[in-house]
């Protein structure tokens, strides 16, 4: 199956990683419950495609079929990112991802000139949920 598009999971999903590997009986081990007849995903870290991603989206020029009450459309100028955090979880740093702020730095490529903050965390947040051995970029938008 090719890869697609970032983002087509619910609000509902969560994400956990992967802490073991059985190749001689094909077994995976996932750091929580799995339920018989659970749907798994597994993911591909890419910081610059998914930084990317919510870059264009967020920048995309919004549609022009909103009218206002009086008929006339709305301003659909379109919103550019003002500043961003990254959260990143204390296990993704060091030589394996790449170097000291290996991930803040490839944010920063994929966003442009956008002022970015990062910090480590032992958990991050996102929508409803504390997700672990993550990163989470939350970008703050204006017109």
């Amino acid at each position: 199956m090719p890869f697609g598009r970032g983002g087509q999971f619910g609000p509902d999903t969560r994400v956990r990683h992967l802490i073991g590997l059985d190749p001689r009986r094909g077994g995976v081990a996932v750091a929580d419950t799995v339920a018989p007849g659970m749907r798994l995903a597994f993911c591909l870290r890419d910081v610059v495609r998914n930084c990317t991603e919510i870059r264009d989206e967020v920048e995309a020029p919004a549609p022009q079929a909103f009218l206002h009450t009086r008929g006339d459309a709305l301003d659909a100028a379109p919103k550019r990112i003002q500043w961003a955090i990254y959260v990143s979880c204390s296990g993704r740093g060091g030589p394996p991802f790449g170097g000291t702020s290996a991930e803040l730095k490839l944010a920063q490529h994929a966003l442009g000139k956008v002022p970015l903050a990062g910090f480590f965390a032992a958990g991050e947040i996102a929508r409803q949920h504390l997700y672990y051995q993550t990163g989470v970029l939350t970008a703050f938008t204006g017109a």
